[in-house]
């Protein structure tokens, strides 16, 4: 599976609790689909986990069900509505004239909580999304034929506090992102944190053999003994937050986790250095092996 699959498999596992980001989230997935209009609804997709999904986020944001759901013969999964008495419940419910486009703006007023407003970007990403695998680069997109909604988003998302950029490509509306820490946090509204921290480890990484190809000609053997250690801890911390055993941890592992994750290029005389106060290389070298014994335990 892509790594963009990934993500879009770990949204999918959100909870559908709350009726009003179930219409978020479907909202944005609407906007971002194939065709919406006061005659049809049609959103195609190649995820196994939003077609799971879709089904169960329509009934319960509206309590219906769809007119036509993939068959077995098809290579992508389609979903329609064409029943007139459920497009105009839906398209009411958005608050649009059905003798409109409705796919033209995005109604703020529905997006005015914080849960609703990553609902709705979780919807817009399940639908028009995808994401580039970060050891390749770093590259979140949003694609949607509707310039009004895509400007709207735009402005949405700024007001969130990120920054994409946009471009059109195609005869489509392209929002995009290509800063890390961008995405990292996007990905972690949206409702994939797991995923947010694999890039996160993956810059990590990264970072860790540029500092040693910058220092590979005087020190190459014991930068390569440092960058073994180095991603030994960066994964045994990936798998502590993975078994959500990190709150638990004593005060001094925190803060050498927050360290670790800081400055994955150091040393650990170097990295001992940036403790307030300053720690022994000994001392920090038995916190990262507990931290390496918790992850494996």
């Amino acid at each position: 599976m892509s790594f963009s699959g990934e993500v879009k498999s770990e949204l999918c596992r959100a909870s559908l609790s709350r009726s009003c980001c179930a219409r978020a989230e479907l909202y944005g997935a609407l906007l971002y689909c194939n065709t919406f209009t006061a005659r049809e609804v049609r959103l195609i997709t190649e995820s196994d986990s939003f077609a799971q999904r879709l089904p169960q986020l329509l009934e319960r944001a509206f309590g219906m069900a769809f007119d036509r759901l993939p068959s077995d013969s098809e290579q992508k999964y389609i979903f329609q509505i064409t029943e007139v008495g459920k497009l105009e419940r839906i398209i009411d419910a958005f608050g649009f004239d059905p003798r409109q486009n409705p796919v033209l703006h995005i109604n703020f007023g529905l997006l005015e909580e914080d849960c609703c407003r990553s609902a709705f970007l979780r919807g817009v990403f399940l639908s028009g999304g995808s994401i580039t695998d970060p050891a390749k680069r770093y590259h979140l997109e949003l694609v949607t034929s509707h310039a009004q909604a895509s400007r709207e988003l735009y402005v949405l998302l700024d007001d969130m506090g990120y920054h994409p950029k946009q471009v059109a490509r195609g005869g489509y509306q392209v929002t995009y992102f290509k800063n890390s820490d961008q995405i990292e946090d996007l990905l972690t509204a949206m409702g994939a944190p797991l995923s947010a921290m694999e890039l996160m480890n993956t810059r990590a990484e990264k970072e860790l053999r540029n500092g040693v190809n910058r220092r590979v000609n005087c020190e190459a053997a014991n930068l390569d003994k440092a960058v073994d250690a180095a991603q030994e801890q960066l994964e045994a911390i990936r798998r502590l937050y993975e078994l959500d055993r990190v709150e638990s941890l004593p005060p001094q592992l925190k803060e050498t986790i927050v360290l670790r994750e800081t400055y994955p290029e150091l040393t650990l005389s170097q990295l001992a250095e940036e403790f307030d106060p300053p720690i022994t290389k000994s001392c920090l070298n038995h916190r990262l092996r507990k931290l390496v014994a918790l992850s494996r335990s």
